[in-house]
């Protein structure tokens, strides 16, 4: 079993695994993304977008396949069995580390519609993945200090119309809009910073949940909560790569849609915009006792 050779070993198996799947999949998706920019056709789009999806499904399901191979970690996971794949999700999750999209893609993928995340703008130029990524049609997002805006406020405002842009496109077909409330990576020096009120968990930020609410509330099923908890730490992806990750917790609960929410005006609205950030910190509050009490529970015995 290749899990039982040494770490180092595991770790160059399972990147040459990593990078043969990037290197076979890419080009088919660049391929058709082209054809579709060179006619930009509602007809051509309805056309080449499933096929795109059909292309990244197998990516992921390639991804799948080597960690399977080379990982020997132990998963406990519930509440993905009644899942749909026709439906509309907004998926909201906790993050902690770059392994979480693996395990997002891992669990989700052929379960629900492809996981379509908001990225930084600055991860375009990142090798291969950037231009994936922008085949996929994933949103790439500014995200200005405040300080820059308060110098530029001509800015202020072009991250919602990126998303209300994508959101239209995301209407089309059925689509799962990822969206990470902390907006970055959880460490201990940023909970210091912010001096959050949650044990495990950064401050959440509604303001994206709230614009893929208002422009795609009638679309959306359920809100999907994740919660995926790391019990001996949370990894560096090279420790992933090298199947030191033992133990990965992952809890999902659907959420109805608090229509009261999707309809109210969180930009313009003082109101809309309190009872939003009161509605994810209620869910934060759940969330981080989860944690807790998942961190704290023992681990099982070796099969």
């Amino acid at each position: 079993m290749l899990k039982l050779l040494p770490s180092p070993l595991v770790g160059l198996i399972a990147s040459t695994l990593l990078l043969l799947n990037i290197l076979f999949w890419v080009p088919l998706l660049l391929l058709l993304a082209l054809v579709k920019l060179l006619i930009p056709l509602k007809s051509m789009r309805l056309l080449i977008d499933p096929l795109l999806l059909r292309i990244a499904e197998a990516w992921i399901a390639g991804n799948s396949g080597w960690m399977g191979l080379t990982q020997g970690t132990h998963w406990d996971v519930q509440g993905i069995d009644r899942l749909k794949y026709e439906n509309w999700y907004l998926v909201n999750c906790n993050h902690q580390s770059w392994v979480d999209i693996l395990v997002l893609q891992h669990l989700f993928n052929r379960r629900i519609p492809l996981l379509k995340f908001f990225l930084k703008q600055q991860l375009i130029w990142v090798p291969i993945m950037g231009l994936a990524w922008w085949a996929l049609e994933f949103p790439f997002m500014r995200r200005h200090s405040e300080e820059y805006l308060k110098q530029h406020p001509e800015m202020r405002g072009k991250d919602q119309e990126t998303t209300r842009k994508a959101c239209e496109k995301f209407a089309l077909i059925p689509t799962s809009v990822m969206n990470f409330l902390e907006g970055t990576r959880f460490t201990p020096a940023k909970h210091q910073r912010q001096k959050s009120p949650y044990r495990h968990l950064l401050k959440p930020k509604a303001g994206g949940l709230a614009l893929a609410l208002n422009a795609m509330g009638d679309k959306f099923q359920a809100i999907l909560d994740v919660t995926i908890v790391y019990p001996d730490g949370a990894p560096r992806f090279t420790q992933f790569l090298t199947g030191k990750v033992r133990r990965i917790i992952v809890r999902v609960r659907p959420l109805p849609i608090p229509q009261q929410l999707a309809q109210g005006d969180y930009a313009g609205d003082p109101a809309v915009r309190e009872a939003y950030q009161k509605w994810v910190q209620q869910l934060w509050l759940e969330k981080d006792a989860q944690i807790a009490a998942l961190i704290s529970r023992p681990a099982p015995l070796p099969a």
